[in-house]
C-alpha cells in the first residue's frame, strides 16, 4: 500500500473504465471535427483576473471555488475552473480573429478545477469537452452546437436526457428586467451574502440551490417577458433550427447557469438519473466576454460537457459501449529462442496497425496464457524449440479455441487476413 493517495475530490482514470472515458470524449470530439472546428489546448493556469473578469466576481466559481496562488514571481494565477475564458484568451491572443474565417470554430479537452464540496458527480477535478464558435452573431450557429452536443450524446446511447433552454437577452433588454428583479428580491427574506449577490448579479439568485431560497422565488419576473424585439426573434429562430433538426427540449424561462458572461441564448443538458448533480453539460452565447478580458466585440457560443457525469449517466441507463480490446494478438515464446523470434514478430505487427502484446517476465506457458486470456486478445502466438526448428508457429483462435500452425515468415500476413 503506497503512503500517499489522490487529494480529496480527485480520482485516478485506471486501465479498464479509463477506456469508457477515452470513448466518451472521442463521441463527444467527433460531430465537432466533422463540422469544422480544429482543436486547442490551453495552459492548465491562468492569470487569475482572466477568470474574475471573464467568469464574473460575485459568482461561487470565483468567491469561493477557484484554486488561486501567487507564484515566486508574485504572479497571481488560477488553476482553470472551466474553459471558455481560457479559449476565447488564447484566440485573442493568437489574432485567429482577424484570419478572415468568421467564426473561429475551436474544440477541447481537459481537467479544470474547483474547490467543491466532493460528492457523486461533483469533484474538485474533474474532465470536460467544450466548444466555442468564435466571432458570429447567428441563430444558426447558436442550433449547431446544441444540435452536435445531442448528437454526441445520442452516438453514446443516451437517451434520457433533457435539453432545458431560455434566453438571457442582451444589454437593450437586460437591464430592464435586471431592475424589476432586484425590486423583488429585495423584498425576501434573503441572508447577507445573498442579498449583496442581489446588488451585483441578481439573477445569480435565481441559480441558488437552496430549498429557502428557491421557496421564496415564486412569483417572480420572468426575463422572457422582459426581452425585447430583435432578442425575441433570435431566441425563436434558434428554437425553430432546432426543433426542425427533431431534436427535443423544454423552454426553461428560470434557467440562467452559473456564469455571468452569457447573453441571449443559454441551455443545459439535465440527466435525471444523477440525483442532485443533473447537469451533465450546458453552455450558451456570450456576446460581451472578449470585450471584458480586453479584446474587440466577438460574439460568441460555445458549451462545455462533463466527462465524468455523462459516464454516470451511462451507467444510470444501463449503456455499456462497445470498447474493442486493446490487444488483437498476444505473444507466448517458450524458450529463449521464442523470444527472440516472437519478440520481432510483434514490432512487424505493431508496424501494420496490429494490437500486440508479449508475455514479458519469462512465464511458463500456463501463467501466459492466463495473461492472454485477461488482455482480451483475439489470437495468441505459441512458439517453442520445437516449433522453431520445423520453421512454425501455432497460431490460437482465442473464442473458438482452434490451434493451427503457420509459418513463421507468414504471421503477419496471416492476421493481417484474419484481423481484416
Amino acid at each position: 500500500m503506497s503512503t500517499f493517495q489522490a487529494p480529496k475530490g480527485t480520482y485516478d482514470l485506471i486501465p479498464p473504465d479509463s477506456a469508457t472515458y477515452l470513448a466518451v470524449r472521442e463521441a463527444i470530439a467527433a460531430p465537432l471535427r466533422n463540422s469544422g472546428y480544429g482543436y486547442i489546448e490551453t495552459p492548465g493556469f491562468e492569470n487569475v483576473e482572466l477568470f474574475a473578469r471573464g467568469v464574473g466576481e460575485s459568482t461561487d466559481i470565483v468567491t469561493k471555488e477557484m484554486y488561486a496562488f501567487e507564484t515566486k514571481g508574485g504572479d497571481k494565477l488560477a488553476l482553470r475552473p472551466e474553459g471558455t475564458a481560457s479559449v476565447l484568451r488564447a484566440a485573442l491572443e493568437a489574432n485567429l480573429h482577424k484570419s478572415g474565417n468568421l467564426p473561429v470554430k475551436l474544440w477541447y479537452s481537459g481537467s479544470y478545477y474547483r474547490y467543491e464540496r466532493p460528492q457523486k458527480g461533483r469533484y474538485r477535478h474533474f474532465s470536460q469537452v467544450g466548444a466555442e464558435a468564435i466571432g458570429a452573431e447567428d441563430p444558426a450557429l447558436d442550433a449547431e452546437l446544441i444540435i452536435l452536443a445531442d448528437q454526441a450524446y445520442r452516438s453514446l446511447g443516451l437517451r434520457n436526457f433533457r435539453i432545458l433552454l431560455n434566453s438571457l437577452g442582451d444589454k437593450e433588454c437586460r437591464p430592464v428586467y435586471r431592475t424589476a428583479l432586484q425590486e423583488f428580491l429585495r423584498g425576501l427574506d434573503l441572508d447577507e451574502d445573498t442579498r449583496r449577490r442581489v446588488d451585483i448579479n441578481p439573477l445569480r439568485v435565481l441559480d441558488d440551490k437552496r430549498e429557502s431560497v428557491q421557496k421564496q422565488l415564486t412569483g417572480a419576473p420572468l426575463l422572457r417577458d422582459y426581452l425585447c424585439d430583435a432578442c425575441k426573434a433570435y431566441h425563436e429562430e434558434v428554437r425553430e433550427l432546432i426543433t426542425a433538426a427533431g431534436v427535443s427540449f423544454e423552454d426553461d424561462p428560470k434557467l440562467v447557469r452559473g456564469l455571468d458572461y452569457y447573453t441571449r441564448t443559454t441551455f443545459e443538458f439535465v440527466h435525471d438519473g444523477l440525483g442532485s448533480q443533473s447537469a451533465v453539460g450546458g453552455g450558451g452565447r456570450y456576446d460581451g466576454l472578449s470585450e471584458m478580458i480586453g479584446g474587440p466585440a466577438l460574439p460568441s457560443v460555445g458549451w462545455a460537457l462533463g466527462v465524468d457525469r455523462t459516464v454516470l449517466a451511462l451507467e444510470a441507463e444501463g449503456v455499456e459501449l462497445d470498447i474493442p480490446a486493446s490487444t488483437s494478438v498476444y505473444a507466448v515464446p517458450l524458450g529463449e529462442e521464442a523470444r527472440r523470434v516472437l519478440f520481432a514478430k510483434v514490432t512487424e505487427l505493431r508496424k501494420v496497425g496490429i494490437a500486440a502484446d508479449f508475455a514479458y517476465g519469462g512465464k511458463g506457458l500456463k501463467g501466459a496464457m492466463k495473461n492472454a486470456n485477461r488482455s482480451g486478445a483475439r489470437y495468441a502466438i505459441v512458439a517453442g524449440e520445437r516449433d522453431l526448428a520445423e520453421g512454425v508457429v501455432q497460431l490460437k483462435d482465442m473464442e473458438s479455441g482452434e490451434q493451427t500452425a503457420i509459418g513463421v515468415n507468414e504471421i503477419v500476413a496471416e492476421l493481417e487476413a484474419q484481423l481484416g
